[in-house]
């Protein structure tokens, strides 16, 4: 399942649509830019889940703080209060996309305040950036990052494996990285702000998934892929001098330094033939486990062993729950129950089928129980039972025969942990969720206890296509791994993906825009149709058949009554039908895998483009004509659209680093093309409802504009954008995707590739387009009346986070501003965005940065910030503008 995953990610990248530098200006580059900044809320709309959790950690010191790594979808803090997940990476910004995918997580018990994360998504060619370490003193609210000279690999094989990132648990300012691709052990004695290589570690590692792979993807060396410190052999404040390393090596997993770093050696005796994927220590009883696999995960693994290791004694002891001859399986997450020592748990991560098996010890591993046995088979006896209400999709609206069931316990089950401080509560993540019990124990008593989703908040879908009908579901989706959702309510998880057929990867879809309840969806499956349709507005769905030759989904496009269809599908040229796809021709005059679009007013026009040429069929897709217009993209990272409700009127946006980029637009049909030359890059183009006063659809964009990346609105057909996102909710890489909502103004659903559908709402009800020129001199005193809002998001020791927002409530705009306020126990700034921050004692000034300068007349803008304080936290009081006291609300 989760191979559709990296492949999504793989193709896109491979298509050039993440370029890692900033191309020439193809326009006028002396075009005055006009720029606005708006406040916008941003929420998910809610999936819950939906990709790999490679790791979960606990702190060992504090209750209730965990943190949860993805493999493309950044970092997540638990909030034991709502039993939700924050995230904490969305500030990685469209260049440093690569930083969202996590392939180790650190956090400190000896600070809590203080998280690690070490982040790179492919060690190969398709990520433009090295890796980082990324270091926060406030729990991952804000973090500075150091990068190092190599790679890393969230989304590479062997990411279960871990964690590679670890912290000293005596001398926290210790910490060591393990790395792939032959650059073998790292270490900080700086709190993680420098980094050297451990020169005298003696294995690199040497196990590739696929030698023979000339992607560099499977054919990377897996490298060092744990540390684990006993903590007995150090004191506070001095560094732990016993340490063990895992290593990718099947004959040499596992390496013992006993002099804090210094020298290490093999561990002598360890079993050969697997790969240790986890290192876990009970030091109460001197025991380190070791789960085995013949295969580095997590979606590979045919065999597997669990060992124990007596660190007094040097004894090696087999204690695999099963003979390695009847394992189908390796195993992987291991964890270790803090407040009952010797009881220890393991998953046999790679057992497709029937199901993942977790298995317990209560007695270090001389005995076991599983989660499940066959009674006679194919029947089951479970120790648990499921209740996934919160999250029905995860049946995948199955209905398999015993011994399968619905929903599975599992699958991907690289991580599993035991709450330190409550043996009750244990969570494990899977391929498409985190799972967690409370009332765990119950396995020991005879009785049975009840696994959940534990993921609310953790969105971790990669978008491919969005759609926003005018009448039906605001919101309809299409996704790696999980397919697709219809949202009613963009607030609650939709009860089922898209089914009948279930695509692993829906790739494009569309709507007949004057008939919503004709929907139609294409996509990726292994066995079986590549195409469906939905007269429902997407409920229910029923499957197409595929012309001869197609492998994969490609775009597809719906005339605006529902009557044709064309579809560019992978594997076979364009092809078009009437009805419902019984029968398809193929077209002519378009290349094959051009992508394709509807007219959305004229029920035989539509277009293709690939190449840099843009095609036009008037007559349904049977036939089509390459325009003569030139100077767009030569490549196909390129995404256009067609506006509703006027004729001919297309939008086209992309490019690539070394030749056209940008946006451009035509209003007769393709004919020719206008570049718009306020806009230097732009990869998606969507529309939403016009701007009160406007006749003119909304139109948004992902793009670089006047210098700044972001997610951009205009109101008067681009001749002026206000950019809507700011400089903490960044998402990586948005370039997939982008629509408005065609019955809400402002609102807008941005793709991600791995934080899930994004959906902004905004704060400007006046539908001002424009903004200021940030060429003229701003006005540092605005005049005029103003209001403020100043919210603490969120608090812990010594520490919190603050959101403001400055309301403009005068009748003239403001170039320029300057908030003034004086903090009543004498907290102090420690970081901002949005914003440039200067602290006199208890005095603050927050000034605006150059995109944020104009405020028009009833709107606002935000900006946030981290602190410290002690004592007390209370808010500021009053406010200042300029010479204007604010109304603060």
């Amino acid at each position: 399942m989760r191979r559709t995953r990296i492949l999504t990610a793989v193709l896109a990248l491979a298509a050039g649509l993440l370029a890692g530098t900033p191309p020439a200006l193809a326009a006028d580059s002396t075009a005055k830019v006009s720029l606005a900044a708006d406040t916008y809320t941003w929420r998910n709309a809610r999936i819950d889940g939906g990709g790999f959790v490679p790791g979960i950690v606990f702190n060992r010191k504090e209750k209730n703080l965990a943190y949860a790594r993805t493999d493309i979808g950044g970092a997540y803090r638990w909030q034991e209060s709502t039993k939700t997940w924050t995230p904490l990476l969305d500030s990685v910004g469209w260049d440093d996309w690569g930083h969202t995918g996590v392939v180790g997580l650190a956090s400190d018990s000896v600070d809590p305040d203080k998280v690690y994360a070490a982040v790179g998504t492919y060690t190969n060619d398709w990520d433009p950036e090295n890796g980082a370490v990324m270091r926060s003193s406030n729990r991952g609210a804000s973090w500075q990052k150091t990068v190092l000279p190599f790679k890393l690999g969230g989304n590479m094989p062997g990411r279960g494996m871990g964690e590679r990132l670890a912290v000293d648990p005596n001398r926290n300012s210790v910490l060591y990285l393990g790395a792939p691709s032959g650059k073998g052990l790292w270490r900080s004695t700086d709190s993680g702000v420098s980094w050297s290589q451990v020169a005298n570690f003696p294995n690199v590692g040497n196990y590739q998934q696929d030698p023979g792979d000339t992607s560099g993807y499977a054919s990377d060396n897996q490298g060092v892929v744990w540390v684990t410190f006993d903590e007995r052999t150090g004191t506070s404040g001095n560094a732990t001098q016993t340490i063990y390393v895992g290593v990718a090596d099947l004959q040499n997993s596992v390496y013992r330094s006993t002099d804090g770093g210094a020298t290490w050696s093999r561990l002598a005796g360890q079993p050969t033939g697997h790969l240790a994927h986890k290192g876990v220590l009970d030091a109460v009883n001197g025991y380190l486990y070791l789960t085995y696999s013949d295969k580095g995960g997590p979606y590979d693994g045919g065999k597997g062993q669990l060992w124990r290791y007596a660190t007094a004694t040097g004894t090696w002891t087999n204690i695999s729950p099963v003979a390695e001859a009847d394992t189908y399986y390796g195993f992987s997450g291991l964890t270790v129950d803090r407040q009952k020592p010797g009881t220890v748990m393991a998953t046999a991560y790679s057992s497709w089928w029937p199901d993942t098996q977790i298995f317990r010890s209560t007695d270090s591993g001389a005995t076991w129980t599983k989660a499940w046995d066959y009674t006679s088979y194919p029947n089951r006896a479970n120790r648990y039972t499921m209740d996934v209400s919160s999250s029905p999709w995860l049946t995948w609206g199955a209905n398999p025969s015993p011994p399968e069931q619905t929903p599975k316990l599992g699958w991907m089950t690289e991580s599993l942990e035991i709450d330190p401080f409550n043996s009750n509560r244990m969570m494990y993540g899977t391929g498409a969720t985190v799972y967690g019990t409370e009332n765990l124990t119950n396995w020991d008593s005879g009785g049975q206890f009840t696994i959940r989703p534990m993921v609310q908040g953790l969105e971790e879908t990669a978008v491919n296509d969005l759609a926003s009908p005018p009448s039906g579901a605001p919101l309809l989706s299409a996704l790696g791994d999980v397919g697709g959702f219809r949202h009613t309510d963009l607030t609650k998880v939709p009860s089922m993906m898209f089914t009948s057929p279930n695509f692993t990867t829906t790739t494009s879809l569309d709507f007949a825009e004057t008939n919503p309840n004709t929907v139609v969806r294409v996509g990726n499956l292994d066995s079986g149709p590549h195409i469906a349709f939905s007269t429902d507005n997407g409920a229910n769905w029923f499957a197409g058949s595929d012309p001869s030759g197609v492998s994969g989904g490609g775009t597809v496009a719906a005339a605006p009554d529902g009557g044709r269809f064309v579809w560019s599908p992978d594997g076979a040229g364009v092809q078009y039908t009437t009805g419902f796809g019984s029968s398809w021709s193929a077209s002519s005059g378009i290349p094959a895998g051009a992508i394709v679009e509807s007219d959305r007013v004229d029920t035989k026009t539509f277009y293709g483009f690939k190449s840099g040429k843009f095609y036009v069929s008037t007559d349904g897709g049977a036939t089509f004509t390459a325009s003569a217009a030139t100077g767009l993209p030569t490549g196909d990272s390129v995404r256009f659209k067609a506006v509703p409700g006027v004729k001919g009127d297309v939008w086209l946006a992309g490019g690539t680093a070394d030749g056209a980029y940008g946006l451009w637009h035509s209003t007769d049909g393709g004919t020719s093309w206008t570049k718009l030359a306020n806009v230097d890059q732009a990869d998606a183009i969507g529309f939403g409802k016009a701007a009160p006063g406007a006749s003119y659809q909304t139109l948004y964009t992902s793009a670089k504009i006047g210098g700044v990346r972001g997610v951009f609105r205009s109101t008067d057909k681009g001749a002026s954008w206000t950019r809507v996102n700011d400089d903490a909710h960044q998402w990586g890489w948005t370039g997939a995707a982008i629509t408005g909502d065609p019955r809400v103004y402002g609102r807008v659903y941005v793709s991600t590739n791995g934080r899930g559908v994004i959906y902004g709402d905004t704060s400007d009800t006046g539908g001002g387009g424009g903004g200021t020129d940030p060429t003229d001199p701003p006005d540092p005193t605005p005049t005029g009346a103003c209001a403020v809002t100043y919210k603490i998001t969120n608090q812990w020791s010594g520490g919190f986070q603050a959101d403001v927002q400055i309301a403009n409530t005068g009748t003239s705009a403001w170039s320029g501003w300057t908030l003034g306020w004086t903090f009543p126990d004498g907290q102090t700034v420690s970081q901002a965005w949005n914003a440039t921050v200067t602290q006199s004692g208890a005095a603050v000034a927050a000034k605006n940065v150059g995109w944020n300068a104009g405020v028009a007349a009833g709107s606002s803008v935000s900006f946030g910030f981290t602190g410290s304080w002690s004592g007390a936290n209370a808010k500021p009081t009053a406010f200042k503008v300029g010479d204007q006291n604010c109304t603060v609300l």
